[in-house]
């Protein structure tokens, strides 16, 4: 198949028999898991799946054989597996902007890519100069602290990552790393008290130089900097695919990766240098390791063990078929409380698009909200709802069998805790007052690391971006543009001119009278 004329998920011939399908077995209550358990004795292990560095137990999703093997057969008539070469062959899977989304060929080491390509080439040419870079200041003593600028992918992921590895005792030596990615100046106000401007080193972590809540933040720098008597370029580094502006501003230094990388998408790049910085050499090219087999795994698991596919149809199943508007992510590990956050970006800035490639309204539901907390703090705020809410909400528990901590006691009782709640959403409470009633037969998914490394890291966030990317395939959308956030970016320059006293009368009303408020009180 053509992967460029493959049909959406709607239109596929078994879509139809997967609505039928539901319709005869899971709506209004149909399917309980608990029956389904005892019926079935070889369940859990028919529906456990292993992928590098991740077992995953979809056991107690409400879904039978039956609909698993529809949904198989929807990816193969959707073209996913010819979808997703195109992506590897550094096709151009981005319709919207005609590029290919490079960002695998900046972890791959050959196998993956079926194509000797120029980015790739570029990706480990700038590779070795970046981790020389990171590995230099690293063995030097001439900066204590460093800050990592950026919003979005260039904040989300390399601060879970680093969060991540500093909590299992892999980020050691070097400076300390902090990060900063709030506009509001309330967030780089708190930290700079704290740092000396002639022993602090930041990172300018913009795709484009253009991001002004990056930029703003860089610009307040600077001046802190230069009121020092320091130098800008011998405290700013950039990473950026607009080089020539990064070093209009004054940067020292910019490392550059192409167009092709996606900021949610980019911590494989040059954006990963704070990760490099934190976790040396040897940490940054595990990680890109543990990416690679999990790419390897995507590219060559068969559709029915092939994890990202299972997990993405799974998804498409849950908000579809069932109708959960939601899906939550509990991760139950203090080094992953951002994980929630990261995957908001990548899952619904990637895939929640009203059009397919072709322009055309989409007639599925889309993407669903993707929301969470780290365990146990979850339990104690939401879960509430999760176990008596009339809304059912698929969790997804995200659990690491070993402990870095060193403190006894602590990780058995947090993993009890986890496949407590699993358990209890599914098995529900007869009680004796309607108050004390738990329907159970809820859904959730158990992912389990066995620990938390920097390769159990790169396996865990490539297969969150692949499941992206297939969710993406079978709705028929396009997974790399984000013309949503090029709108607001065009929105806020208006607006902010504006306020600075320019015209406002191709303004609305309403955002007329809130300049007008705020000029009052500037």
């Amino acid at each position: 198949m053509n992967w460029q004329e493959r049909p959406r998920c709607d239109e596929a011939a078994s879509w139809p028999l997967l609505k039928a399908h539901h319709a005869a077995h899971f709506a209004a209550g149909g399917f309980d898991l608990r029956t389904a358990f005892e019926r079935d004795p070889g369940r859990a292990e028919r529906l456990a799946f292993e992928a590098p560095f991740v077992l995953a137990d979809l056991s107690k999703n409400r879904i039978d054989d039956a609909a698993l093997h529809l949904l198989l057969r929807l990816a193969r008539e959707c073209g996913v597996e010819a979808h997703r070469d195109a992506l590897f062959a550094g096709e151009r899977v981005n319709p919207s902007e005609q590029r290919a989304a490079t960002h695998v060929q900046w972890r791959a080491g050959g196998a993956a890519v079926t194509a000797a390509t120029s980015v790739a080439r570029d990706a480990s040419r700038t590779r070795r100069l970046m981790l020389a870079f990171a590995e230099e200041l690293r063995a030097s003593s001439a900066f204590d602290d460093v800050v990592n600028l950026g919003v979005g992918g260039s904040d989300l992921g390399p601060r879970l990552v680093v969060q991540a590895l500093r909590a299992s005792g892999h980020a050691r030596g070097g400076p300390r790393v902090h990060f900063v990615s709030n506009m509001d100046g309330h967030d780089l106000g708190e930290l700079l008290p704290r740092l000396a401007p002639e022993r602090t080193l930041f990172i300018i972590a913009s795709k484009s130089f253009g991001t002004a809540e990056t930029l703003r933040n860089a610009a307040s720098a600077r001046a802190w900097v230069e009121a020092a008597g320091r130098t800008a370029a011998d405290h700013f580094v950039a990473v950026s695919a607009n080089a020539p502006a990064a070093q209009a501003w004054g940067a020292g230094r910019c490392f550059g990766f192409d167009h092709g990388v996606g900021g949610r998408y980019s911590l494989w790049s040059p954006v990963g240098l704070v990760v490099a910085l934190a976790i040396g050499q040897a940490g940054f090219e595990s990680l890109l390791a543990g990416a690679h087999a999990m790419d390897e795994h995507f590219c060559q698991a068969p559709l029915a063990r092939n994890l990202p596919v299972l997990l993405a149809l799974l998804d498409l199943w849950h908000h579809e078929f069932a109708g959960h508007a939601s899906r939550c992510v509990a991760p139950y590990h203090h080094g992953l409380r951002r994980l929630p956050a990261y995957l908001q970006q990548l899952e619904m800035e990637s895939n929640g698009k009203r059009v397919d490639v072709q322009g055309r309204t989409i007639a599925s539901r889309g993407v669903a909200v993707t929301w969470g907390e780290v365990g146990s703090n979850a339990q104690h705020a939401f879960f509430q709802m999760l176990h008596q809410g009339p809304e059912v909400v698929p969790v997804e528990f995200v659990l690491v069998q070993a402990g870095s901590h060193g403190l006894p006691g602590h990780h058995p009782q947090l993993l009890v805790s986890a496949l407590a709640q699993a358990r209890a959403l599914m098995m529900g409470q007869a009680g004796d007052a309607p108050e004390r009633h738990f329907p159970g037969n809820r859904p959730s998914t158990t992912l389990l690391l066995p620990h938390l490394s920097p390769a159990s890291m790169g396996a865990l966030l490539a297969l969150y971006e692949q499941r992206t990317f297939v969710l993406g395939s079978l709705l028929g959308v396009n997974s790399f543009d984000q013309w949503g956030v090029e709108l607001g970016k065009r929105h806020a320059g208006e607006i902010f001119a504006a306020l600075q006293g320019g015209p406002a009368d191709a303004l609305d009303a309403s955002t007329r009278k809130l300049i007008a408020r705020l000029r009052d009180s500037g």
